[in-house]
């Protein structure tokens, strides 16, 4: 049976990475300060982005995201592994992309990942120190590509 401390981080865990989602999905890039530990690293060269630190990957994704029209992280079937004050987490993302053409046609591109992180307890709370993406497929993806892993 679960202790009440282990239900309480697991609950603090979900929420941090549904946070994650939000913040990506509404733009809100100072939110990632309250996911990520100031010296995490964020690995994103599956999908074709960068590894850097969360200052360098505010900026990263402002410019990356910037041409899409809308997108949606959806995450689930969440494997949490907690160790004390350390966990990891396996997470599932279902990421629909809006990609506008400029001619007024709209496409949308699927991607599918895993994000894979490993987690610290601090004074304010849990946060990421390293989430790294693991590629499973892309879908519609300019270019008419559809790769998986």
């Amino acid at each position: 049976m679960k202790s009440l401390q282990e239900i309480s981080d697991r609950m603090e865990i979900e929420d941090l990475l549904v946070d994650y989602c939000h913040a990506i999905d509404t733009r809100d890039w100072s939110a990632l300060d309250a996911i990520f530990t100031s010296d995490a690293v964020i690995d994103y060269t599956a999908t074709g982005g960068i590894a850097a630190k969360p200052s360098e990957i505010k900026e990263f994704l402002a410019t990356a995201l910037s041409g899409f029209a809308g997108f949606q992280h959806m995450i689930g079937a969440s494997r949490i592994r907690i160790d004390g004050d350390s966990a990891t987490a396996r997470t599932i993302c279902h990421n629909p992309m809006v990609l506008d053409s400029g001619s007024g046609q709209k496409r949308v591109m699927f991607v599918g990942l895993w994000y894979v992180d490993d987690l610290v307890r601090t004074e304010a709370g849990w946060r990421i120190t390293h989430r790294r993406e693991e590629l499973s497929f892309f879908h519609n993806a300019p270019g008419g590509e559809a790769s998986q892993r």
